[in-house]
């Protein structure tokens, strides 16, 4: 069986013997049914990592011995998506997704074509579902370094995003070089600009071009907003080494 992982602070990661409560503890001993003499590991989210034996299940809760700790450097080159807003849940799929293949930056862009647009009470909603679906993705894939869901972009601050990257790259049916053909570079970060189901507009991409980005093709099918970034990361996890 795969070793469960769940969160907790760094504070309590630094101890030799560990409660795990709250809503953690009671996904692990009520939902997880861990028992004593199991194991499980413990993350901060940021690298750092605590192996635990269960010693005693309490109610909704776990006592827990440390074994060892160790710390996972950041992987590089670090990959940020810009993810278009997109229609109904598939927002949440394409978040979980990308958490699975390993995308360390997530950006919600809202674009001119979106159809779905946050705002007001409905936009902290909406972040708060894309971290919680990165956070328990996260857990799921056994990530030690969770991705960083940021707060909603407007076109001005991706374009601003690119310009500090070591590589952008807007994903287009249109583009004449292949992803996989790209040059890439050994560090920094890799930004890459997923357009809404409406695509992106001539103004956005030339927006985005001036501020250095090379646009790229997937491949010769057209992939749902939902999908293109997971298939962009993975050709890049791929490329780069990570994987």
């Amino acid at each position: 069986m795969t070793v469960p992982v769940f969160l907790a602070d760094e504070e309590r990661l630094a101890l030799d013997e560990i409660v795990l409560d709250g809503p953690e503890g009671r996904h692990a001993a009520t939902v997880r049914r861990l028992r004593a003499g199991e194991r499980l590991d413990l993350t901060d989210g940021a690298g750092r990592v605590a192996e635990c034996v269960v010693t005693d299940v309490l109610k909704d809760s776990l006592r827990l011995a440390v074994s060892r700790r160790y710390e996972v450097p950041a992987p590089a080159p670090r990959l940020v998506v810009v993810q278009g807003l997109p229609k109904g849940d598939r927002g949440e799929l394409a978040v979980e997704m990308m958490t699975e293949v390993g995308v360390d930056v997530i950006v919600p862009w809202a674009a001119a074509r979106s159809i779905t647009q946050w705002k007001g009470e409905r936009a902290g909603k909406a972040l708060a579902r894309w971290r919680s679906t990165a956070r328990e993705a996260g857990k799921q894939a056994r990530r030690f370094h969770l991705p960083e869901v940021t707060e909603p972009a407007t076109t001005a601050a991706v374009a601003s995003l690119i310009s500090a990257a070591s590589l952008g790259v807007v994903l287009h049916e249109d583009a004449v070089s292949a992803l996989s053909s790209v040059p890439l570079p050994a560090g920094g970060d890799i930004v890459v600009v997923v357009g809404p189901e409406g695509g992106i507009t001539d103004e956005e991409t030339e927006r985005l071009s001036a501020s250095g980005a090379v646009p790229a093709l997937l491949g010769p099918t057209v992939l749902r907003t939902s999908t293109a970034g997971v298939a962009a990361a993975a050709v890049l996890q791929t490329r780069t080494g990570r994987w």
